[in-house]
């Protein structure tokens, strides 16, 4: 490959590049003859071949805008000398699935969006990357598949909802789900939820709150993955089209620069950035789940613990639902998540060496943001709203691989109380609106995990309909499955290891004694490690609905909670990497 035959007049060395399988040289004549049949140039044919994968579809308003934006990441491409190439991946929105059993689908589509992504640039040699994604499981499987691949990549996020006002107050589908349990204690009529569900989500775009979305739309620009501010403009916004032309072009330039590719932005460093990112903005527990599984594509290790590590030491500083009471709109009048990673490396709580898609550090993308004075959305480091992260590690004889749970808006950070066991979200719900429990009890959802539900559902139906109810911070509730970036309230999911494979979470009964430690970062039933053991000889496995298809092949392959819910071996076994073929 030396003699640099495939370099053309426009100056492209395809010697360099995977397209050259498909376009040049005699053997090629097949592939090219595609490619004349869509109407592109013999120049463009020979330019580095651009893949823009949006998770674009009809399923919800946080998708409804990707094509859109898509169409300028096109031009941007074009603009700066390359040939962008459209494609498509599914989204399973949550706010959709939540509540039923269409749940189990929203985790596993993480895994289908990061390997359809590979499929499709590895069967049709695409050189480079821009993903957009709008939805919770979208973000991380977009940017999982990016450090994959290795390939130059660019992410982008389509954008926040704008609020909905509701009787003179700013809304969001959160509200929505919390006035079911309202409505199911008569605190709210037929007429007033049918108002507020009709006004709550007035535009395109993803839930409003640090919910799972925003939480890591915020980690793609701290990670270094996305162009800075690109995270921030809500869906509808024409500016968001800026970013997305800026995005086609960056990835071009990284292509022309020979990088950085995704594994030299995605460092242990930038890993505790994004960690950081997530505690300062009292972000979605679904993080230590996402942020595992982004490290492990880059052979990485960085566990549920090693992410809690970074929550323990970091301040929390914005003012955001579900446990403040702003929404990402807010944060982006008040100039950004830049703000908040800028406040955070004044202070030492991010490495500013970490190289970003800009080509330059993350301190060089921040030198000229300043924080704003006059509001109350960002708090300064010395004046925090609580001195340690919105999100916390636990770890005991009932969590032993540890667990999860969001402390932003909490006031008591320990709850002790007796046990009440429900095997399976449905039957809790029931139980819920029933108001079948009482203050004060440790409500327990087992067999919800990653192999056991299977796919690991998120129980925001249940936590919200606690909270319309008043039961917010009277009673806890702790889970092997997953809670929405939604959810609030005393909630610890997963808990690890899963019943599904014995553990002590299957083990334990009706009126043990649960305690909860959010301070110490511990969570124990009051059992002997004997008593544990005698009953997990009585323990038997259980077999699931799910026994044939998508689901069943999930639960085959995914390893535990606390290393990301994984399902190949990941950059460490690798003997070859796509870009370098």
């Amino acid at each position: 490959m030396g003699d640099k035959k495939n370099v053309h007049a426009n100056g492209w060395d395809k010697d360099k590049l995977v397209s050259r399988y498909v376009t040049e040289g005699a053997k090629s004549a097949p592939h090219r003859s595609y490619y004349y049949a869509m109407g592109l140039t013999e120049e463009q044919i020979h330019q580095p071949l651009i893949g823009v994968a949006t998770c674009w579809n009809e399923a919800a308003p946080c998708n409804i805008s990707l094509s859109r934006q898509a169409q300028a990441v096109k031009k941007g491409v074009d603009a700066a000398g390359a040939t962008p190439r459209e494609f498509t991946t599914i989204t399973v929105t949550d706010g959709i699935a939540m509540g039923h059993e269409g749940m189990r689908s929203s985790l596993v589509s993480r895994e289908v969006i990061a390997d359809s992504v590979e499929l499709t640039m590895r069967g049709h040699c695409y050189d480079a990357l821009v993903g957009l994604a709008g939805c919770d499981k979208s973000l991380p499987g977009m940017m999982m598949v990016m450090i994959r691949l290795n390939v130059p990549s660019v992410f982008m996020y389509g954008g926040t909802i704008l609020p909905g006002k509701y009787k003179g107050k700013d809304v969001d589908v959160v509200n929505v789900f919390e006035a079911v349990g309202q409505h199911a204690t008569g605190a709210m009529s037929d007429e007033d939820l049918h108002e507020l569900e009709s006004v709550a989500c007035p535009s395109a775009g993803a839930c409003g709150g640090q919910f799972t979305a925003n939480t890591m739309a915020c980690v793609s620009e701290a990670i270094g993955l996305a162009l800075p501010n690109s995270a921030g403009a809500p869906a509808p916004y024409e500016s968001r089209d800026e970013y997305a032309y800026a995005s086609g072009e960056a990835v071009v330039n990284l292509i022309r620069n020979g990088g950085p590719r995704p594994r030299d932005i995605v460092t242990r460093k930038s890993l505790e950035n994004a960690a950081a990112i997530v505690a300062a903005t009292g972000g979605s527990t679904n993080a230590a789940l996402h942020l595992p599984a982004m490290a492990h594509e880059a052979g990485i290790d960085f566990n549920l613990f090693e992410v809690a590590e970074i929550f323990k030491k970091t301040p929390y500083l914005a003012n955001l639902r579900p446990g403040g009471k702003y929404v990402a709109k807010d944060l982006y009048d008040v100039g950004g998540v830049g703000v908040v990673l800028k406040e955070l490396l004044d202070n030492g709580y991010i490495h500013g060496d970490c190289i970003t898609v800009t080509g330059k550090t993350i301190a060089e993308n921040l030198e000229s943001v300043t924080f704003p004075e006059d509001q109350d959305v960002i708090f300064p480091v010395k004046a925090p709203i609580h001195p340690t992260g919105g999100v916390v590690g636990l770890k005991g004889n009932l969590a032993p691989e540890g667990a999860i749970v969001k402390i932003a808006g909490l006031e008591d950070l320990v709850f002790e109380g007796p046990a009440r066991i429900f095997d399976g979200e449905d039957a809790c719900f029931k139980a819920v609106q029933n108001r079948e429990y009482e203050e004060g009890d440790v409500i327990v959802i087992r067999y919800e995990g990653a192999k056991g539900g299977p796919g690991m559902r998120e129980m925001l139906s249940t936590t919200a309909a606690l909270y319309g109810q008043g039961a917010g911070g009277k009673v806890a509730l702790i889970t092997d499955g997953r809670f929405s970036g939604g959810t609030r309230g005393f909630c610890v999911g997963h808990v690890g290891p899963e019943a599904a494979v014995g553990g002590a979470i299957g083990l334990i009964k009706d009126g043990d004694i649960i305690r909860i430690d959010a301070i110490e970062g511990t969570m124990d039933v009051k059992l002997s490690d004997d008593e544990l053991a005698e009953r997990k000889k009585n323990w038997k496995p259980r077999k699931t609905n799910y026994n044939s298809g998508a689901l069943w092949k999930y639960a085959q392959t995914v390893g535990c909670a606390r290393d990301g819910a994984v399902t190949h071996p990941g950059a460490k076994e690798e003997t070859h990497v796509f870009v370098d073929l």
